[in-house]
């Protein structure tokens, strides 16, 4: 029997914000596919955290091609579950998918040429068993293709029917400008960004937004609690599955020990405001009305949902946003 979603999902219209000037509206909070949804991991608990989310709400699905362990195994674990559960469905998400980094062997396998990012597409659309993805991102910007290039497949994906929008992420604000200027004159307009941003990272505020604004794009900013440390997950000490002690590459023990008393004092705060670190740190990054989404990760249900909860209070009092920053300046 196929999942009956909760007749309860769509009862905030608030919890959607729409996506720059275009016509989409994305949910205040969209699941990332990232970590967890891999072959190695648990499907069962895959399954369950996608449910949950759209049981919630949650609308959007965000990956990429080479998501997952092995690459693209993200891929093939949400196309299971769209098959299996949500098929009746597919036309209340938003999934989208992204080309970019190192996939496959060989000078094809990467950056932002014509060959990759179409190439790529066609085996995402295979992997998730979809006609077409919502969105496609150039995942980054690639320094030697021209950009008219990079631009002309993306147009190109919208124009062949296996993308309903597209969109650019790790672009810096010239490559944001000239890329929807090229979007736009090819008539497939820039949809939205995905650039890294959080209470630890505020380097979209140095131009980034700006161009956003000026160009009509919005964002759905990934990393909002960087990757963990904005959460309750190390307040207590260093658990032994979490990623940081299990996989180093992207976070390190002694990162966390270095912002340990900066997290401490971020928690007090929260606590004041009767929320969770986390959702404290998902607020803030949605008080920016440039801000469309925030991508999160999760390992259970339970996550998810208390992310969810931090739509429920997103503004800030003056003092507040003052310190905040004080406690981040030092």
């Amino acid at each position: 029997m196929t999942h009956q979603p909760a007749s309860t999902r769509y009862d905030r219209p608030s919890f959607y914000r729409r996506c720059g000037k275009s016509g989409l509206k994305l949910p205040l909070i969209s699941l990332g596919l990232w970590h967890n949804f891999g072959e190695r991991d648990d499907y069962g608990t895959a399954k369950e955290m996608v449910l949950a989310a759209f049981d919630a709400g949650v609308t959007h699905l965000d990956l990429a091609n080479n998501y997952g362990q092995p690459g693209g195994s993200a891929e093939w674990t949400l196309g299971r579950i769209l098959a299996e559960e949500l098929a009746a469905h597919r036309d209340e998400l938003i999934v989208t998918t992204k080309a970019g980094y190192d996939m496959w062997a060989g000078p094809y396998g990467n950056f932002g040429s014509r060959k990759y990012l179409l190439a790529s597409l066609d085996q995402s659309l295979m992997r998730l068993g979809l006609d077409y993805v919502d969105i496609f991102y150039s995942h980054r910007f690639d320094p030697e293709t021209p950009l008219a290039e990079t631009c002309g497949a993306l147009s190109h994906a919208v124009s062949s029917g296996k993308a309903l929008y597209v969109g650019i992420s790790n672009y810096d604000p010239v490559q944001t400008d000239r890329a929807a200027e090229l979007l736009r004159a090819a008539g497939t307009p820039c949809l939205i960004h995905q650039p890294r941003y959080s209470l630890f990272d505020r380097t979209p505020e140095q131009g980034l937004f700006d161009a956003l604004d000026r160009q009509g794009i919005g964002a759905v900013v990934f990393s909002p609690l960087a990757q963990g440390m904005l959460s309750d997950r190390y307040l207590r000490g260093m658990p032994a599955e979490a990623r940081a002690v299990k996989d180093g590459r992207f976070l390190k023990p002694e990162q966390i020990n270095a912002k340990l008393p900066i997290i401490q004092r971020l928690d007090a705060v929260a606590r004041e405001r009767n929320q969770s670190l986390a959702q404290m740190a998902l607020a803030w990054v949605l008080r920016r009305p440039t801000v469309t989404s925030a991508l999160i990760g999760a390992s259970s249900p339970a996550q998810i949902l208390e992310n969810v909860r931090a739509t429920e209070n997103l503004e800030f009092a003056p003092e507040e946003l003052r310190k905040l920053d004080a406690i981040l300046a030092g």
